[in-house]
């Protein structure tokens, strides 16, 4: 069998679950190149639905997941003034579920599972110039070292370089909101819930993590202020707690926890035309870059790196391959970035459509309480694996 070998840029959860895939196949050497000196406690939350844990699961690492993760029990939409119920969503208790985890946790759960393969994880390394021409492209990182490989993928990200030397420069469109994310530590007795509290023009989305002992918090507002885009901006706690100020149930109690939250703005970022060039290759948020409203980035992530190594398994010459998980993923990712888009609207409607939509979803919950999870059937209970099976 023909040995090949794979350079990945980013060992984040896109990156680290290729090299799982890909490392686990006969004939391939894999390395992953991580900017950072460590992998370390960076972000926050994730919440994996089922269609992200159903990779998690082909990959054998479901138990895994059990161990680091809190299944699910519903999503709870509240009114963010009182912090009274709107909408109860239950999840199944059966299946691939849906878990809250420290993407910390999920990360060195794929790092080990990397590693445990066979992969290579090289950390501290920059890369300064990318050329995914021709069959043999380059990395060259910032000490000098130049890495080639029959495949290049780039899992770096928003700002990824593999994408500028695929499309040239990215022209992302301010989206006039900002986001704060925060850890307070938690209570093991709260259930394992998403709450989502909905105000005009913000909301607030909160869950435990680490089997109740840390608090997530996301805090979205709309405003005019530009805020860069990025994951390591400080901001003053006084400035999240001034903008949820209205808000009431729990949320005064949390706010008052949070000592220096992380700010980003939010970008509007279009997926991109062509995801491969040569033998380069974009995944993740590097090909398709989503607002946080569907909690969907590291899902999609997971999907592209299962597809991926699917089609570079089936198509012996890779730029065939490349064109096919192309193919595969970008109708599904599109439609995914728009409901992301379209959750954004629904979560900060003001009067008087607000407590319109409100009853709405109040009668609605007792009717068929259901029938959100229904409504997006086609994203949750869509499996890759399934569709796209490793031969």
């Amino acid at each position: 069998m023909t040995e090949r070998s794979a350079a990945i840029i980013g060992g984040g959860v896109a990156g680290l679950a290729l090299a799982v895939a890909l490392a686990r196949r006969p004939g391939w050497q894999v390395t992953v190149l991580e900017q950072a000196p460590a992998l370390t406690e960076v972000g926050a939350g994730l919440q994996i639905s089922p269609n992200g844990a159903a990779v998690l699961a082909a990959l054998g690492l479901g138990p895994r997941l059990a161990d680091r993760a809190l299944r699910s029990r519903a999503v709870v939409l509240r009114d963010g003034f009182r912090g009274g119920q709107v909408l109860r969503i239950p999840m199944a208790a059966d299946g691939p579920g849906f878990h809250l985890i420290h993407r910390a946790d999920l990360v060195a759960l794929l790092a080990e599972a990397a590693q445990a393969a066979g992969a290579e994880l090289v950390l501290d390394a920059q890369a300064v110039a990318l050329d995914p021409h021709g069959p043999r492209p380059q990395v060259v990182l910032q000490d000098g070292r130049t890495i080639t490989a029959d495949l290049l993928a780039g899992a770096d990200g928003l700002h990824s370089g593999l994408r500028e030397s695929i499309l040239g420069p990215a022209r992302p469109a301010f989206t006039r909101q900002v986001a704060w994310r925060a850890l307070i530590p938690g209570d093991p007795q709260d259930p394992p819930e998403a709450q989502v509290f909905m105000g005009p023009a913000r909301h607030l989305v909160s869950y435990p993590l680490r089997d109740g002992t840390l608090r997530n918090i996301v805090a979205v507002e709309e405003r005019a202020e530009w805020a860069d885009e990025g994951w390591n901006i400080r901001d003053d706690a006084a400035h999240l707690r001034a903008a949820f100020a209205s808000f009431g149930g729990p949320v005064p109690g949390w706010l008052d926890q949070v000592q220096a939250p992380w700010l980003w703005g939010l970008f509007r970022h279009p997926v991109a035309a062509n995801w491969f060039l040569g033998h380069g290759v974009l995944l993740g948020d590097a090909a398709h870059p989503t607002l946080p409203f569907m909690a969907q980035g590291a899902n999609m992530a997971l999907e592209d790196a299962w597809v991926l190594a699917a089609m570079l398994a089936r198509h012996a010459e890779i730029p065939r391959a490349l064109a096919a998980y192309q193919t595969a993923r970008d109708a599904r990712t599109r439609r995914i970035v728009a409901a992301a888009d379209a959750n954004a609207r629904n979560y900060h409607l003001r009067a008087p459509l607000r407590p319109l939509a409100h009853l709405a979803l109040r009668l609605g919950g007792r009717i068929a309480p259901r029938a959100p999870l229904r409504r997006f059937a086609w994203l949750w209970e869509h499996d890759v694996t399934r569709a796209h099976p490793l031969p």
